[in-house]
């Protein structure tokens, strides 16, 4: 019987893919640099994604650059963090939110926190 529901049980990584394949659609979908190709990267709980600098205001040779940071919190909860590239450190932006609503505002950016 416990075999079964061992069976049945999701494997830990499972929940992961699908939130790496929720914010993959996400970024795809975005508003700004639609032309490249951002990286996610796991570290830990965490996911962190990168992408080539196209305004070229980080990075003036147009590499690679950290975009966003997203954090989860609890269940349901996750922070989203923008780089602080003069400073080398992560900001948050925004809180204990659904990660719905954080891709959204990762993916709009009118303030150019996360693209700059």
């Amino acid at each position: 019987m416990k075999a079964a529901v061992a069976a049945m049980a999701p494997r830990r990584g499972s929940v992961g893919d699908l939130t790496l394949h929720r914010m993959q659609r996400a970024l795809r979908e975005r508003v700004r640099y639609r032309y490249v190709q951002p990286q996610i990267l796991r570290e830990g709980d965490c996911f962190r994604i990168q992408s080539p600098c196209c305004s070229r205001n980080v990075d003036p040779s147009g590499g690679l650059i950290d975009i966003a940071l997203l954090i989860p919190n609890g269940p349901n909860s996750w922070s989203l963090c923008s780089r602080d590239h003069a400073n080398q450190t992560w900001v948050a932006q925004l809180r204990d939110q659904p990660i719905d609503a954080l891709l959204d505002a990762l993916c709009v950016d009118d303030a150019r926190q996360f693209w700059p």
